[in-house]
């Protein structure tokens, strides 16, 4: 009897900190958790778009501390995931990849063919994408790793370029991949026709991956192979050995494995695609009005074109600007040039060396129950607004340095404190004093509004001792 060939395994890598597009991205919220392009976020249009493919369950591999948000964000579009991989430490997508590839194995006898799609690109023409997932899993059937090419419009230096060789029944094989190339370099490459914008989305068998990365990096699979070895299952997530991935160097799939194989193969993509990877792409991934102006949010702007304008909490107004990015959010504003977006990332550096968190964290800040937000501050005391799901239920824990007030807005609030075990509707209120055991559920099945006020000598977020925990965290956080 013959071989059954394997069905796609969607791979979704959600890794990366997204600072080229600071102040929206942060590095607990990046930016394929964001909605950036459409009413989905960049993660759900990139799950959306595997619909009409013929696939097992997806694999997604992320950053540890935005596992709820993912698993969150799948729940809300109907989305099963057969594994969601931790990664407990970025290590680029050599490793993110072999790890997705042992989740896919799990350990059996039979293959699996990945479809690996990085979470943070727009593809505008889904007919046309599928066409290629099904010439480029054809080529990878027999043996070849093979990426995406991006068919160019432009000259564009910010992406890598790959040269196409010899014509193959199933797309071209690779002569060479080329770093951002100089502008006069990259006007060569699309005139000669021959050369592709390196797309960073692969097809091929996880076994046929995990041999040439073997063969070309056997320090990276030794180390995934250890670190999946002793993964650990904790609740839906797959919780790789947080040491010997931590060991594991970083590289990037192309030059640990594509760069060096003998099997690399190009498959074109002409479908609209966009790595969004700065302000400038986004506005060009984005349908401008008639003045060439993407808006998005409570903006006013006159005798503005051609520009980027984003107001998050408040009106935003503009008056004679060209070719500009304006992105509001709670607590932080960027004014760009759009020629020189590409500096961001320097500017968010900059805020990481002066100890501040705003690369890090929004004003608002999301946990697997709900989310917080910060309204107010001063010496000795905190307001907070509360959102807590229905079904959320915050730890048990206690304070040594603070006490608590808690308001109910809206919704209906099951509090215990201390010994006590009572509900709270709206416009009603409680106290909960320094070193009392205390939490909050929501039995209900409408979001619970609480506003939150703290006081006392110390207001950090690591004064928390907890006792209980139905997510299973550890740490310092609500």
């Amino acid at each position: 009897m013959s071989e059954v060939a394997p069905t796609l395994t969607p791979v979704v890598l959600s890794g990366g900190a997204g600072t080229r597009l600071w102040p929206l991205s942060r590095e607990l919220y990046p930016k394929q958790l964001l909605p950036l392009t459409s009413e989905y976020t960049m993660l759900q249009e990139t799950v959306r778009r595997i619909a009409g493919l013929q696939a097992t369950a997806l694999i997604v591999v992320c950053n540890d501390a935005h596992r709820f948000i993912v698993a969150e964000q799948l729940r809300a579009i109907g989305a099963a995931a057969q594994a969601i991989v931790l990664e407990p430490v970025g290590r680029n997508t050599a490793p993110a990849i072999a790890l997705a590839a042992l989740a896919a194995l799990n350990g059996g006898e039979g293959d699996a063919l990945l479809l690996v799609l990085p979470a943070d690109h727009v593809i505008r023409d889904l007919s046309a994408f599928h066409v290629a997932v099904q010439t480029a899993a054809a080529a990878a059937r027999s043996g070849e790793l093979v990426t995406f090419g991006v068919v160019p419009r432009s000259p564009e230096t910010g992406y890598g370029y790959i040269q196409r060789g010899a014509a193959l029944a199933n797309g071209w094989r690779i002569a060479r991949f080329v770093e951002k190339p100089e502008r006069s370099k990259a006007e060569e490459f699309l005139a000669s026709g021959g050369y592709y914008w390196n797309s960073g989305m692969f097809v091929f068998g996880a076994r046929q991956y995990l041999k040439e990365l073997r063969r070309l990096a056997p320090d990276i699979a030794a180390a995934c192979e250890q670190a999946y070895g002793n993964a650990q299952r904790d609740l839906d997530f797959t919780r790789v050995d947080a040491a010997a991935f931590a060991a594991c160097r970083s590289d990037s799939i192309d030059y640990a494995v594509m760069e060096r194989t003998g099997n690399a193969v190009v498959v074109p993509l002409d479908a609209g695609w966009s790595d969004v990877g700065s302000w400038s792409s986004l506005h060009a991934a984005c349908t401008p009005d008639a003045n060439g102006n993407v808006i998005r949010g409570d903006v006013l702007a006159e005798e503005t074109h051609d520009s980027y304008l984003h107001a998050e909490s408040r009106l935003v107004a503009v008056v004679g600007l060209n070719d500009h990015v304006v992105v509001e959010t709670k607590d932080a504003v960027l004014v760009a040039p759009r020629d020189r977006v590409q500096d961001v990332k320097a500017l968010v550096a900059r805020i990481r060396q002066d100890g501040r968190s705003e690369h890090m964290l929004h004003r608002e800040v999301f946990r697997p129950w709900g989310s917080y937000d910060s309204l107010d501050s001063g010496k000795r005391f905190q307001v907070k607004r509360l959102t807590v799901r229905p079904g959320g239920v915050l730890s048990l824990q206690l304070h040594h340095h603070r006490a608590e007030h808690w308001v109910v807005v809206s919704g209906t609030a099951r509090i215990t404190r201390g010994e006590e075990v009572f509900l709270l509707e709206e416009n009603q209120s409680t106290y909960i004093p320094i070193g009392v055991r205390h939490r909050i559920e929501n039995p209900g099945k409408v979001p619970l509004h609480i506003i939150e006020v703290q006081s006392g000598s110390y207001l950090g977020e690591d004064d928390i001792v907890r006792f209980e925990d139905q997510y299973g965290r550890k740490g310092t956080t609500k």
